[in-house]
């Protein structure tokens, strides 16, 4: 039961992706070809041909949810502990922020080998965690040639091997695949603020191709990441962080 699960050794975590390139034009030939291609399937025409223009029009904004076509520009992970003085539930919220993919993943990837290497004591918590971030992670670990932490080596596990990947929004189903939930929702369903007050998810690719503006999509990424921590909280029926028991750190 969710209630059993120790907070303390819960690490919780969100991304941010955009498109691997700025535009359309700037990929090669062949996956020019390949993204028109891909484009059948989002626009639901199976059976024609998608032309350049449309393909171009659809990149900015969808190119950066597949792994493929896409990069992560920002993970932001959270971990709660009780605050030694007051008692006190406290998290400590920090980004791997970088224009260089690669960096980012190694740093990442070290935080969860040292502290979090261990599936049978440690959890990785998200929203929509095990259809998107966990296997995007992957990806483009793959991608840029580096090994999976142990505990995202999933390849032959059976389910009851992953119970260290906690999410928040399969937790919320109780049985139910027939919808999806946001955590926006969720946060004003079950009353803990809403981390979306200032961007969203859809924008995050201007904001880092026009406005070069990494620091905030990791504070938007970092909402993300306290909202969730709340949703868990909320799970364990425990009260929600406050203001001063949340901390950004560098």
């Amino acid at each position: 039961m969710i209630e059993q699960i120790d907070v303390g050794k819960v690490l919780f975590l969100d991304i941010e992706t955009v498109s691997g390139v700025a535009t359309y034009e700037e990929l090669s030939e062949p996956m020019q070809a390949l993204w028109r291609l891909k484009c059948r399937s989002i626009l639901r025409q199976y059976d024609e041909e998608i032309d350049a223009e449309t393909a171009a029009a659809l990149f900015p904004e969808k190119a950066g949810i597949y792994a493929e076509f896409g990069k992560i520009v920002c993970i932001s992970v959270g971990i709660v502990r009780r605050d030694k003085a007051d008692k006190r539930l406290a998290i400590r919220l920090k980004s791997f922020a970088d224009r260089n993919e690669k960096l980012l993943l190694e740093e990442f990837a070290k935080v969860v080998d040292e502290y979090y290497g261990n599936p049978n004591v440690y959890f990785l918590c998200g929203h929509n965690i095990k259809e998107f971030d966990i296997p995007y992670i992957c990806r483009r670990m793959v991608v840029n040639q580096l090994a999976l932490p142990f505990t995202l080596d999933l390849y032959g596990k059976k389910p009851w091997e992953t119970k260290h990947l906690l999410d928040t929004m399969e937790l919320w189903k109780f049985g139910d695949y027939k919808s999806y939930t946001s955590l926006k929702l969720l946060a004003a369903v079950l009353g803990f603020p809403s981390p979306k007050d200032d961007i969203d998810g859809s924008e995050v690719g201007r904001v880092f191709w026009e406005e070069d503006d990494l620091e905030r999509i990791a504070l938007y990424c970092e909402k993300d990441v306290l909202a969730t921590a709340q949703l868990f909280l909320r799970y364990q029926r425990k009260p929600i962080l406050e203001d001063d028991q949340i901390k950004h750190v560098s």
